[in-house]
């Protein structure tokens, strides 16, 4: 990734401090996603880059509620229709944990802002399985390195990060 973007990323979104993460880790670090969710410039940006990520598909799975801005754009880039999908199926009305289009022989690149351990994505992607979809991919704007690839691939899933730890560090470090 250019390192203009992991710069502009870091940022914008890198924060010390004392932090829980979704995995239930203590982190001293975080990248709150928002940041540049919620920078029209920076957002397209991140979405532009994790479209040339994207394996041949037939629709996107923006995951509650920080992949949806994402696949939203992404959407609008790439021409693809976009599925959002809820953390846990809602009580009422369509009672799915997918809207939008019907994901049932569909192939779907799931789409995620920040992975850590993949914990969430799992159970999505273990969810839109059952519904029928075939996951080609999970594209993600940020991969922390803490396991989430690997847990992933345990699954049969491939991730695919616009911008890693790494990327973000060496973007900071080196200028």
């Amino acid at each position: 990734m250019t390192s203009p973007l992991a710069r502009r990323v870091y940022e914008t979104c890198h924060l010390t401090g004392s932090f829980r993460l979704r995995s239930g880790q203590v982190s001293d670090e975080y990248f709150d996603k928002y940041r540049f969710e919620a920078e029209p410039a920076l957002l397209r940006e991140v979405a532009a880059a994790m479209t040339e990520l994207l394996p041949e598909c037939d629709a996107l799975a923006g995951m509650e509620l920080g992949g949806i801005p994402l696949a939203t754009v992404m959407s609008q880039l790439t021409g693809l229709p976009t599925v959002f999908v809820r953390k846990e199926a809602k009580a009422y009305g369509t009672q799915r944990a997918a809207e939008g289009a019907a994901v049932a022989g569909r192939r779907l690149v799931v789409v995620e802002d920040v992975v850590t351990t993949g914990g969430a994505l799992l159970a999505s992607c273990r969810a839109l399985r059952a519904e029928g979809a075939e996951i080609a991919a999970v594209v993600c704007a940020i991969d922390r390195e803490q396991g989430g690839g690997a847990n992933l691939a345990a699954e049969g899933l491939q991730l695919r990060p616009a911008l890693t730890r790494r990327d973000l560090e060496a973007a900071v470090a080196g200028g």
